[in-house]
């Protein structure tokens, strides 16, 4: 960067100006370029009232008193440059170009003081001034040199400014793509209560940041006046984020309206479903019984898919009755759910469970093998392995690989060798790393095993040479 301002190329197309990232890369970048040797300016420069000059092997040399102004490029080296002495010579030279401002906002977090000094009341007149995408921009950057030692003072005169000047510029900032700024931007206008309860159910309901989701989910109920809930609730129960919609759900508890919570028992959302059983319970209702009539016919076919996983989540291993026949329910999703529930309920019994690792859903399949993982080194390999060949499902086959891999010693290390040259790429990308990682088990494997010899042979590439050795010499292997 510094190389191609020294040769005149504008700023701007050096580093995206609008990008708060890009100015404090600049800085460290021309900082950089500055260590090893001075900076070569492409002419001379006035400093302080004096001419200077840029030496290679002098460095800044004083030439003599002289009147020559810095050009932009010139400028902004001097004032990244390493030496504070120059930078803090420089930093007045800044009301010749506003559009430097965000190298005042970095240089009011110096670590040298000359510099911090110099520079923080040039930015304390100059913030008030500026306005739309350039306040958005500096606003980003002046988060980003807050997390530095000395970065409070832009911080807290950015609060101060936004709270005296115009709504106009914290509507900006509410909007920006910098995350930061917009967590910073929402919780200031929650503190000046310049959004409608309204306007921040919205905000909540549509930002994908947890903090902004929570921020402005409690600020929205929160300043519900005269029990006017409902506009409130619909954009919190609506959204698609679940933080957001269990804040509406535990809402409904205070608003009076315990029934609205009913639906969301079977949310996709372990934690809304949890609110929902609270909210319930909180006006006299137990869950369990619905959860029971939710899930009592296998043939329901609009059973949302989570309603077997929420009655594992407050039922009995009694109720590991109905997940079982749910097991045979049209839905995948349905059947993930189930399977998913009797592990919870700690039925997750292998004979159930094993013939579910060929179901034409990759969910329920996933779901079985996270299930018989703890039992895997009571599973049948032969069985597994049956699953490992070309003509099965790619969920199938990973699903089995997932637990010969947790049965660990030899049949691990055979089914990671048989899928070192499977033709698909997902699961040869498994075999590699279950191949590097294996270990020999306890029990032990009989010194100089031929089987294990031979499977070590096909995958000498994946092992230095020290490591084969090693591993060879454990196993009594001669080359």
């Amino acid at each position: 960067m510094a190389g191609r301002l020294m040769d005149g190329e504008p700023v701007h197309t050096v580093i995206d100006t609008a990008d708060a990232t890009a100015w404090t890369a600049l800085d460290i970048g021309i900082r950089e370029r500055a260590q090893p040797q001075p900076i070569l300016l492409p002419s001379r420069a006035r400093i302080d009232g004096r001419r200077i000059a840029w030496d290679r092997n002098e460095g800044l040399q004083v030439i003599s008193r002289g009147h020559a102004p810095l050009s932009k490029n010139e400028l902004i080296l001097a004032l990244c440059h390493l030496d504070g002495r120059i930078r803090e010579a420089v930093i007045d030279r800044v009301a010749d170009f506003p559009e430097l401002l965000p190298l005042v906002v970095i240089r009011c977090a110096d670590w040298a003081a000359p510099v911090r000094e110099r520079a923080r009341p040039l930015l304390a007149d100059a913030l008030p001034k500026v306005s739309g995408p350039d306040l958005v921009t500096l606003a980003a950057l002046v988060l980003r040199v807050a997390r530095r030692g000395h970065g409070a003072f832009a911080r807290d005169l950015l609060d101060r400014t936004l709270r005296q000047g115009r709504r106009a510029n914290v509507e900006a900032l509410l909007a920006s793509e910098d995350r930061a700024t917009r967590r910073f931007a929402h919780r200031l206008a929650v503190q000046e209560r310049l959004l409608s309860p309204l306007r921040l159910a919205r905000a909540a309901a549509g930002d994908d940041d947890v903090v902004i989701q929570d921020v402005c989910a409690e600020a929205a109920i929160a300043a519900v006046r005269d029990g006017a809930y409902d506009e409130v609730l619909s954009p919190l129960l609506g959204s698609r984020q679940p933080r957001v919609r269990s804040a509406g759900v535990t809402a409904l508890r205070r608003a009076g309206c315990p029934a609205q919570a009913q639906p969301f028992l079977a949310d996709r959302s372990g934690l809304v479903r949890a609110c929902a059983r609270w909210v319930l319970r909180q006006h006299g209702t137990d869950p369990l019984p619905l959860y029971r009539a939710l899930c009592a016919d296998p043939s329901t076919r609009d059973l949302p898919p989570a309603a077997p996983l929420g009655l594992a989540e407050c039922g009995t291993r009694t109720d590991a009755a109905l997940l079982v026949l749910l097991l045979g329910h049209p839905s995948g999703a349905v059947r993930a759910g189930a399977v998913a529930g009797l592990r919870l309920l700690d039925r997750a019994d292998a004979e159930l469970l094993l013939p579910l690792l060929d179901d034409p859903s990759p969910s329920v399949a996933r779901e079985a093998a996270t299930a018989l993982l703890p039992s895997a080194d009571r599973l049948p390999e032969a069985w597994l392995t049956l699953r490992l060949t070309a003509d099965r499902p790619v969920h199938t086959r990973k699903a089995a690989f997932r637990l010969l891999r947790a049965q660990g010693g030899v049949a691990q290390l055979r089914a990671a060798v048989q899928l070192l040259t499977d033709e698909d790429p997902r699961l040869k990308a498994l075999a590699g790393p279950a191949i590097q990682l294996w270990a020999v088990p306890p029990t032990g494997v009989p010194r100089g095993d031929a089987e294990v010899a031979a499977l070590l042979n096909r995958c000498t590439h994946l092992f230095s040479d020290y490591v084969l050795t090693r591993l060879r010499q454990e196993l009594g292997i001669t080359e």
